[in-house]
């Protein structure tokens, strides 16, 4: 199993779109995967699942967010349905005991090969937590320690008891202590990124950030027990690459274009990407990834450019885009009135094109797992 994360320092870059997208794509590809939304902004929970269903979920858990321990001990039934992953967190945030048993996650396809572990807006609880016991992990605290890889944990346990070989975590665009632990405690992560200025300074911080942090981590394991360390990933980290993700396609003449058809102020930023990489991503963070994959975007323009209108229609019907037109004939009444108010244009016509994402996301996937088979095989 591998822990993937998407991670940019910069919002609005379509991550939890493409996050959605990419675990759906392995399991059409026959790959058992689970998705847990670590952004406290919750889009790809509501990519999966209604704001109804999320909404339910959310207010059986209240109390228990409230007073964990008052709340599980009257009424352990809460367990035998899907929880959110603040709800998961919640024991080791309260200094509790682990939970007796997994809550099943949310399955977002018959045959189970895509599940979802919710999201909750109330996480920062948990990042509040290990902010005030980070210090306790350079002492060896038990409880720190807990603290800083139950993320993993939790993700592990859900990969043996399910027998998930891929989990992909959406993250904040936050540089704060809960991304530094998410990110540093998984095996690999990728950026998407827009083709623009920000995306440059973005791969900057993410470079100046993770060698601080692989630095604070490296002290932890010098000063703790070796049954500690086995709580964390035998490696540190490793930077996957980058792809370009919801760019404007160019269309002007065909001797005009350039290889990935984009305007040519956008094409200028993609090919600075690779030098930004090399200068601010050190090389141990980066050791698997071969020259022509630190060049060249992930999965290349498969999914370079926008989708338009699809991801809205796609999102409301709470199905990768590729499944619209099935999701939209079975339930053309109830969203009628929604896709008139919204301008959104759903017809015969363009059927074809929202089923041919597939291919596009699945071409994606496959160049993703090339670099992810990469990855340590040693890793815990």
């Amino acid at each position: 199993m591998k822990i993937i994360s998407l991670f940019n320092n910069k919002g609005g870059v379509g991550k939890s779109t493409l996050g959605y997208h990419l675990g759906a794509a392995l399991a059409e590809m026959g790959h058992k995967t689970l998705l847990v939304d670590l952004d406290p902004q919750c889009n790809m929970t509501i990519w999966g699942i209604p704001t109804e269903q999320l909404h339910e979920i959310w207010e059986k858990e209240d109390k228990y967010i409230d007073d964990y321990e008052k709340a599980i001990n009257e009424n352990e039934d809460i367990l035998n349905s899907p929880r959110s992953i603040h709800f998961l967190l919640k024991p080791t945030e309260d200094g509790l005991s682990d939970l007796i048993k997994l809550p099943p996650p949310l399955f977002l396809r018959k045959d189970e090969n895509l599940s979802l572990i919710p999201g909750r807006l109330s996480v920062h609880k948990f990042e509040n937590r290990i902010a005030e016991r980070w210090s306790g992990a350079f002492l060896g605290d038990n409880l720190a320690i807990r603290t800083i890889t139950n993320i993993r944990n939790i993700c592990t346990k859900y990969g043996e008891e399910y027998g998930y070989e891929y989990i992909i975590i959406d993250t904040s665009p936050s540089l704060g202590i809960l991304n530094k632990t998410i990110i540093s405690t998984v095996d690999g992560f990728f950026v998407p990124a827009q083709p623009d200025m920000f995306s440059l300074y973005g791969i900057r911080n993410i470079g100046n950030s993770l060698e601080q942090w692989k630095k604070e981590f490296e002290t932890i394991y010098t000063l703790i027990s070796e049954d500690k360390r086995k709580k964390f990933p035998l490696d540190f980290v490793q930077f996957l690459g980058y792809t370009i993700y919801n760019a404007k396609k160019y269309t002007k003449k065909e001797d005009e274009r350039n290889e990935y058809d984009l305007a040519y102020a956008h094409y200028s930023y993609v090919k600075k990407l690779p030098k930004t990489i090399e200068d601010y991503i050190k090389i141990e963070n980066r050791k698997y990834l071969s020259e022509e994959e630190l060049h060249s975007p992930i999965g290349k323009e498969s999914v370079m450019h926008t989708h338009n209108t699809f991801t809205s229609v796609a999102q409301m019907l709470n199905c990768p885009m590729w499944e619209v037109p099935m999701r939209y004939n079975q339930l053309r009444k109830e969203f009628k009135e929604f896709l008139e108010e919204n301008e959104l244009n759903v017809n015969n016509a363009s059927f074809g094109r929202y089923e041919s994402t597939k291919d596009k996301y699945i071409a994606f996937a496959k160049d993703l797992l090339k670099r992810v088979e990469k990855l340590d095989p040693k890793k815990s």
